[in-house]
């Protein structure tokens, strides 16, 4: 499941991409997918397109929030949890240092 996501990220352009096992860490989810976009609206596709992918997949997101609106969205595939983010709120969250990803095996990813 997370490859599908992390492929259409990367057809998104998805700039960043930062992938952290948290399974050990938590029950709610297995996997963390931090990405950065350029903008409101490119973050918004980044989004759309991970979670278009996916139901084509016939994985099924249970919920969605900041679409259309936000600096940061968040898409819930249960077994992932994919965060898009402006590089701006990306540092001020610094959701990989919550998670101590020094701690975890993180999986990062850079356009070529």
């Amino acid at each position: 499941m997370k490859d599908i996501i992390v492929a259409a990220i990367e057809d998104a352009k998805g700039n960043d991409i930062t992938v952290i096992d948290v399974q050990h860490l938590t029950q709610v989810t297995d996997y963390m997918i931090i990405v950065s976009g350029t903008s409101n609206r490119h973050i918004q596709t980044i989004a759309e397109t991970a979670y278009l992918q996916a139901a084509k997949h016939g994985i099924e997101k249970l919920g969605i929030e900041g679409l259309g609106k936000s600096e940061w969205v968040v898409v819930d595939f249960a077994d992932v949890v994919l965060h898009v983010m402006s590089p701006p709120a990306r540092e001020h969250y610094n959701i990989e240092c919550l998670w101590d990803i020094s701690q975890t095996s993180a999986e990062n990813s850079t356009e070529d």
